[in-house]
């Protein structure tokens, strides 16, 4: 794989499950021909850490900005105004992440909704690209999507966990499909929902520290992982792990506009 570059379009390498080796778990991914990392913001307090990552290592390491669904609370207006702020004010690859998180808590509901609408008409006015989590919301997002979606907006419903309808509805919008380790659990059935799927339509991703691919699974994944999810949709569409970097590296690159 010496000459093989690979990109991690969903990692949060910045949070403290790294604090002790984040250098090491770079280093790791970049012997592989791991050589982009995307990073989504979660909130006000994570965007420090972050922005550290990415000044650390500026040609590898790009940051997004965003409010996180689960980090909607009562007080998510000013979280918005730290997110406008700094989008307003700095380079970022994307809004996100952004979306709608009905597994956790469907308390704020509402004003998840708003704040993802906000976020979405933000995007389409900065013509920026968006990060979509999408956790037991499908219903809810597209009901959204159905109404803002133009040709203004393109972006990623990242961390797919769907069915072959759902990936359909996505592909409509005009999105691409972000799979990470949830690909290669023996009973996910998302291998079967990969095979519909063109590979042009897909970027890979970890979502470090979360959700780390067999044979990890159950453990604190890394970007270096991203080979085996690689690896994974390889095999379902029988084509060569090569091929399968080189291509959704091209779909990342197209879709962050970074040469």
């Amino acid at each position: 794989m010496k000459n093989t570059v690979f990109t991690d379009t969903h990692t949060h390498l910045y949070l403290e499950e790294f604090e002790n080796d984040w250098e090491e778990v770079i280093q790791r991914s970049l012997d592989l021909g791991i050589t982009r990392f995307y990073l989504p913001n979660l909130n006000s307090s994570s965007i420090a850490p972050m922005m550290n990552l990415c000044e650390r290592f500026p040609e590898n390491c790009f940051p997004m900005m965003g409010l996180h669904p689960t980090s909607v609370k009562a007080d998510y207006k000013k979280e918005l105004d730290v997110v406008e702020q700094h989008l307003n004010n700095n380079s970022y690859a994307a809004i996100g992440e952004i979306g709608i998180d009905l597994y956790w808590d469907k308390t704020h509901k509402k004003q998840q909704t708003e704040a993802f609408v906000t976020q979405l008409e933000w995007a389409k006015q900065m013509d920026m690209p968006v990060v979509i989590h999408s956790r037991e919301s499908f219903k809810e997002i597209f009901a959204v999507m159905d109404k803002v979606c133009d040709e203004r907006l393109r972006g990623v419903f990242h961390s797919f966990a769907g069915n072959l309808f759902q990936a359909e509805i996505i592909l409509r919008y005009g999105f691409l499909v972000g799979i990470n380790g949830i690909v290669t659990f023996k009973n996910s059935g998302l291998d079967k929902v990969v095979a519909g799927i063109d590979p042009e339509k897909i970027l890979i991703e970890t979502d470090a520290p979360f959700l780390a691919p067999v044979p990890h699974r159950g453990k604190r994944n890394e970007s270096s992982y991203v080979i085996k999810v690689a690896e994974k949709i390889a095999e379902i569409h029988a084509l060569e792990l090569l091929d399968i970097a080189k291509i959704t590296t091209e779909n990342a690159l197209n879709l962050f506009k970074l040469s």
